[in-house]
């Protein structure tokens, strides 16, 4: 892995306000979008600390902050605890379909409805439907959309990535008019169980920021492994 690294070129960006920590500047280093990337390239860059935006993989390279840490799930050690198991409950009839990674107009719908009450502030609440196919889908990667239904009627969907041995959570949208649902944990509580009956070793969870809101909540999925320093810990 470590050879596959060195031949793989990086860019790093210019410092830009960073969405996640207030007034801090963030930097990036995104591996050339001239090099051929693979998903089983991509499966040893996850590994590493690397992330998927559409076709861009990049990982954090601030020079003074480490805020941002890679985060996983070992799928065969996550014990659900009670308001997860709640949440399963809950969730008993809820039905779901694993489709193709395409544009539906139901998911863009969906999509900028969830934008515009939870980050109306953001780009993309108001995104068009090549940008959002764009962020969220991929021409190398192995993804897929998952539906989830109450009575019929769509209430989220997950982008899902599958890897050789692991599924990463790429992003979830979701109705908000659905709140006891919990459907952002019951997405990430779905992919555990996915991963589990298809053998798949971990579940890539994204990037932990203890300090952001927005990212904080994936200590709830204990047994947590994060990146630090190179290492799994």
């Amino acid at each position: 892995m470590a050879n596959t690294l060195i031949s793989i070129p990086l860019v790093k960006t210019y410092p830009h306000p960073c969405s996640y920590i207030e007034n801090a500047a963030a930097q990036s280093h995104f591996v050339n979008t001239d090099f051929p990337m693979t998903a089983s390239i991509y499966a040893q860059l996850i590994e590493h600390g690397f992330r998927r935006s559409g076709d861009d993989v990049y990982r954090p390279g601030c020079p003074y902050c480490t805020s941002c840490l890679s985060s996983r799930l070992s799928v065969k050690d996550f014990k659900p605890n009670r308001s997860q198991k709640r949440c399963q409950a809950n969730n008993q009839n809820t039905q779901v379909v694993i489709k193709p990674p395409v544009f539906e107009q139901a998911h863009y719908d969906l999509y900028l409805r969830y934008q515009q009450a939870r980050h109306c502030d953001g780009d993309m609440a108001t995104c068009s439907p090549e940008q959002y196919i764009a962020f969220l889908g991929s021409t190398w990667c192995d993804t897929v959309f998952v539906e989830f239904s109450i009575d019929q009627q769509l209430v989220a969907v997950a982008v899902v990535d599958r890897l050789d041995n692991a599924l990463s959570a790429v992003y979830t949208f979701f109705d908000p008019n659905f709140p006891s649902h919990s459907l952002g944990t019951y997405a990430v509580l779905w992919q555990i169980q996915h991963a589990l009956a298809e053998r798949r070793e971990y579940v890539y969870l994204g990037f932990y920021i203890e300090n952001s809101a927005k990212m904080s909540y994936k200590k709830n999925f204990q047994p947590m492994q994060l990146l630090v320093d190179g290492r799994w810990v």
